[in-house]
């Protein structure tokens, strides 16, 4: 049997060749030649340890900083009462008329707004490592999933979904906002109208512009367009001599619904002249926050109406159904534009003006014409 002392002899003797091996190896070498670094950046330390605190506020912030303009458009623009698909839920509202232009202060090119992701690999691999777009994308799809899905049928109660009244009068040439550029799919068969942006086809020419998501929409923008809601407005378009047009927007983002309207346009075309194919879009992607606050697409199932003078601007829009005195304004409205256009001189080889147009102050109202 073995005695205490000798249990206690072999203990101790162990104990030693273990701190002898911790001695002698080289690992633990390599780790004390590692120590002495972090207490040379110890007096640093407590100075770089609340500094994080304010960089991960600030990068907090940095999203907000983005989206001041979106924020800006919902507190403080001409729309900032109406009812949105997110937000606030109204119990009450009644429809004004717009007191200020609407639309997007740069002017729209070609190419913008394509919903196509152009980056290298390189980029998507910078932008996949960077935490601040991280926070971004972040915040967006926060804000998508927090939208309530019936919000816009919901909103459709009031004044069967009509945002804003249209103004009574165009709104000053150099003080109105520009239509954005879209990009998607027309009528047309041949493959280089196919496929095309709307930024062209304004140019030059005094355009009403609908936009709709919907039948429902559809039959809204029919009240301020079609030959039986509006018969003066075709006449106006017809005597023009192709400088007025009737461009149609069709604003599908859901994958689904915009393959069955791809399926089916062999019908869409029977319902459309075949001079007016490639004035017929089908838009998928490209639409932002931004573009929907700025020209007032507040709710995806009501159907809006622009009048577009040549220069891609917005002179008058309306929103629902036409009421009162809105399709007479409409139309007063393309014969102005078209009186300018002739006072300009404005023919098939017309350059259009790139200036921008500043932002105007939250209470700051624009005289109309």
């Amino acid at each position: 049997m073995l005695s205490r002392a000798t249990i206690r002899a072999r203990t101790t003797a162990s104990a030693c060749l273990l701190c002898q091996w911790r001695s002698f190896s080289v690992s633990y070498q390599r780790l004390a030649d590692k120590t002495p670094s972090p207490q040379t950046t110890k007096p640093t330390t407590p100075a770089s340890t609340p500094a994080s605190a304010p960089d991960a506020a600030s990068k907090d912030a940095a999203p907000a900083a983005t989206a001041s303009p979106i924020e800006a458009l919902r507190e403080s623009g001409p729309l900032a009462n109406a009812p949105r698909a997110y937000g606030k839920a109204l119990d009450t509202f009644t429809p004004t008329h717009l007191s200020r232009p609407i639309g997007m202060h740069n002017p729209p090119n070609p190419g913008e707004n394509t919903g196509i992701d152009t980056r290298t690999l390189q980029q998507k691999r910078d932008d996949f490592v960077n935490y601040d777009k991280h926070l971004k994308k972040r915040e967006i799809l926060k804000s998508k999933i927090s939208r309530p899905y019936f919000r816009d049928w919901r909103n459709m109660q009031f004044h069967k979904g009509k945002t804003f009244l249209a103004p009574p009068r165009l709104f000053k040439a150099d003080l109105s906002l520009y239509f954005p550029n879209l990009h998607g799919r027309t009528l047309a068969k041949d493959d280089a109208a196919k496929v095309a942006d709307t930024t062209p086809l304004l140019e030059g020419h005094c355009s009403v512009v609908t936009v709709f998501s919907s039948m429902w929409a559809e039959n809204q923008i029919r009240t301020f367009v079609s030959p039986e809601a509006n018969p003066a407005l075709q006449s106006v378009l017809k005597q023009s001599g192709g400088r007025a047009q009737l461009v149609q927007v069709n604003i599908e983002e859901d994958a689904m619904k915009a393959w069955l309207v791809r399926l089916f346009m062999g019908s869409l075309r029977k319902k459309v002249d075949k001079d007016d194919w490639k004035r017929y879009f089908l838009v998928t992607k490209g639409i932002t926050d931004e573009i929907r606050e700025s020209i007032g697409l507040l709710n995806s199932k009501v159907g809006y109406t622009y009048l577009v003078d040549h220069n891609c601007r917005i002179r008058w829009a309306a929103s629902g159904d036409a009421e009162g005195d809105e399709k007479k304004g409409l139309v007063k409205g393309v014969q102005r534009i078209l009186d300018e256009m002739t006072k300009e001189g404005v023919g098939k080889n017309y350059v259009r003006k790139t200036a921008a147009v500043p932002e105007l102050k939250a209470g700051e109202a624009v005289a109309a014409q």
